[in-house]
């Protein structure tokens, strides 16, 4: 398919996802219409305890893919530029000519725990001034551990993030990494800088670390080689990426300063912007950086959908939702934890899911698990108005879980907030629009960005779930997660 503009080439750009089970290329043009994409599948091993890895040259191979496929509907003199996000926190080390030289280590990998304590010991006036809390899934952790683990000598190995390893191969050469995937590294945000003196601690070499800079900077270009394995143009210029939370923020929000985007997929992740950076002292809400400086608060639960295919087969879902939409609210009290340990809005390591009776019938569990979503996602603004965040800006939801319109009203309702799905949420989007950017604001592209749906508050919520969120709220204060003062205060916001 050829991309035509009365008699010339429209310009579009590209933006690539690699997430975890699939990379996502797609190509769009200034009115933010997908003009074409592609997409290949990646396959995961997980092995025994909480070890989580993928094999990077299958990364290569799917991306390759993806962009051939892509570029089969797109005339190749009309792409104008590329960028790319990854999984946060997923890391490798390359040789000097970007071959693996260890495993890829996933952004969920958790055998790090030994070596998150040592950097947290290393480093913990400057992780505090940060508003980091390290956790074995963090990269910094987890570099100390193929460092010691996977490797005799460090000498010609370098730290390479997932999208690092992508852009070094399209580009044919080592090149610099962004400072949003570089964050989980120990990279100072606010200094622009790695903190080496840490790292001497850690026994890191300086040498190991990437330049980083900015989001939306200008890379390097495709290379021959790689314009021959991936059908991209031979020339077209690369962009520095982000994370693909912060890809997908940029989708849903343009990065507006006092919006917020709830992505519901297995995991809850709320991502907001402020002038100023948020200083939680607890560690529980970090900030990325905008391309032009703003700060990107946000924080990710370990509660979502991911509970949903935890009780219910995927086939039974469509009876679930229209027999769960006619019954209505229920008082059936449901914390729906897929795994064990919470990180967002309160950090609880041992929080397991509970409910407080069993349900009647299925529906009705069906019903209490969405309920128990959306209560966690109040407790997670009502956290950030603790902490003395804007969050009246417009809220725009995306994820997967989109799809279940039942859920999008509750949500709404227990939010007594009004809710916008975006036409396009996918981060390849949000990476189209950083790399058509000339305007580090990225206000210029906002235009890019379409409404495809909103939802408005229907059922009081006081009236409706206040009970039963009050009796969640107490349950998860009685179990020693959920800090007294923020109970406390989600209590008295029922009221405002």
């Amino acid at each position: 398919m050829k991309v035509k503009n009365a008699g010339r080439t429209r310009p579009v750009w590209v933006g690539i996802d690699i997430g975890t089970q699939s990379v996502r290329a797609i190509a769009a043009d200034e009115s933010g219409a997908v003009v074409a994409s592609g997409s290949q599948p990646l396959t995961s091993s997980r092995r025994v305890g909480r070890e989580h890895v993928q094999d990077p040259e299958e990364w290569w191979r799917a991306v390759c893919g993806a962009c051939r496929e892509m570029m089969a509907g797109v005339d190749a003199e009309s792409a104008r530029a590329l960028a790319l996000d990854a999984t946060s926190g997923t890391i490798l080390l390359t040789d000097g000519d970007g071959r693996p030289a260890s495993e890829a280590l996933m952004y969920d990998d958790g055998r790090a725990e030994k070596e998150a304590r040592d950097v947290a010991e290393a480093g913990g006036a400057l992780w505090a001034e940060f508003g980091y809390r390290m956790q074995p899934s963090w990269a910094l952790p987890k570099l100390v551990w193929l460092c010691r683990n996977r490797v005799s000598d460090t000498t010609g190995l370098y730290l390479t993030h997932q999208s690092d390893f992508i852009q070094n191969r399209l580009a044919g050469r080592r090149i610099a990494s962004d400072w949003s995937h570089s964050l989980k590294s120990g990279y100072d945000l606010s200094r622009q800088q790695w903190p080496h003196q840490v790292f001497d601690k850690l026994g890191l070499p300086e040498a190991i670390f990437p330049e980083v800079v900015a989001p939306g900077s200008p890379l390097g270009s495709v290379s021959r080689d790689a314009a021959e394995q991936t059908a991209l143009p031979a020339g077209l210029p690369t962009v520095a990426g982000m994370t693909d939370g912060c890809a997908a923020q940029i989708a849903a929000t343009g990065l507006r300063t006092g919006s917020w985007n709830s992505v519901l997929g297995t995991t809850l992740v709320l991502k907001g912007a402020t002038e100023t950076q948020l200083h939680d002292p607890h560690g529980i809400v970090y900030s990325h950086r905008a391309p032009d400086g703003r700060w990107l608060p946000g924080g990710a639960s370990s509660t979502g959908a991911g509970s949903i295919a935890k009780h219910f087969r995927k086939e039974d879902l469509h009876q679930l939702q229209a027999a769960a939409a006619k019954r209505g609210p229920t008082d059936l009290v449901v914390y729906p934890l897929h795994g064990t340990g919470e990180r967002f809005p309160f950090a609880a390591p041992e929080a397991k899911a509970f409910q407080l009776r069993d349900p009647q019938e299925p529906a009705e569990l069906y019903r209490a698990i969405l309920q128990g979503v959306a209560f966690l996602e109040r407790l997670s603004f009502d956290y950030l108005k603790l902490l003395g965040t804007p969050v009246s800006g417009a809220i725009s939801i995306s994820g997967g879980a989109v799809r279940d319109g039942l859920w999008n009203q509750i949500r709404a309702d227990v939010l007594e907030r009004s809710l916008t799905i975006p036409a396009v949420t996918e981060p390849a989007f949000g990476m189209a629009m950083l790399a058509s950017s000339q305007d580090p604001s990225l206000e210029q592209v906002a235009r890019m960005i379409r409404t495809g749906s909103r939802i408005d508050p229907v059922l009081p919520f006081a009236q409706t779930y206040g009970t039963a969120y009050r009796r969640w709220l107490r349950e998860l204060e009685v179990r020693g997660w959920l800090p007294p003062e923020l109970a406390a205060y989600s209590n008295r916001q029922i009221e405002v």
